[in-house]
């Protein structure tokens, strides 16, 4: 299996166990997420590192947009996750708009979609 289908793997895994905990023990979900985000900087700095290392073996069979048409999906499925919960995640985005540190809180996601944006505009217009 190679690392595409790796990724793959451990997704549908993870998805499932996490879809069924929550079905029989949503608590238990809870506490594990409630221990990882204990520790916000490690967290991000692991997401960071993993999705270097998915991006890197993703763009060796993928171009950028078709990970942008990817994301776009998974946007979408998102939506549809959060959709019943629109109250709560509007009341959310108002709390985190008036944190006055929103941007400097947020520069590297911010600077890392921006240069995964620019590359894919580059890509489909030039």
């Amino acid at each position: 299996m190679d690392a595409i289908g790796i990724f793959a793997l451990v997704v549908a895994v993870v998805a499932l166990v996490k879809i069924l905990t929550i079905i029989i023990k949503p608590r238990a979900w809870f506490n594990l997420a409630e221990r990882i985000w204990r520790a916000p900087t490690l967290a991000m700095v692991i997401c960071i590192i993993l999705a270097a290392v998915v991006f890197y073996n993703l763009i060796q069979e993928l171009t950028i947009v078709q990970i942008f048409a990817v994301i776009l999906f998974v946007a979408l499925l998102s939506g549809v996750s959060v959709a019943s919960y629109h109250n709560e995640m509007i009341s959310m985005a108002s709390k985190i708009l008036k944190d006055r540190n929103f941007v400097k809180r947020s520069w590297i996601s911010l600077v890392i979609w921006l240069v995964l944006i620019l590359w894919a505009l580059k890509e489909l217009l030039i």
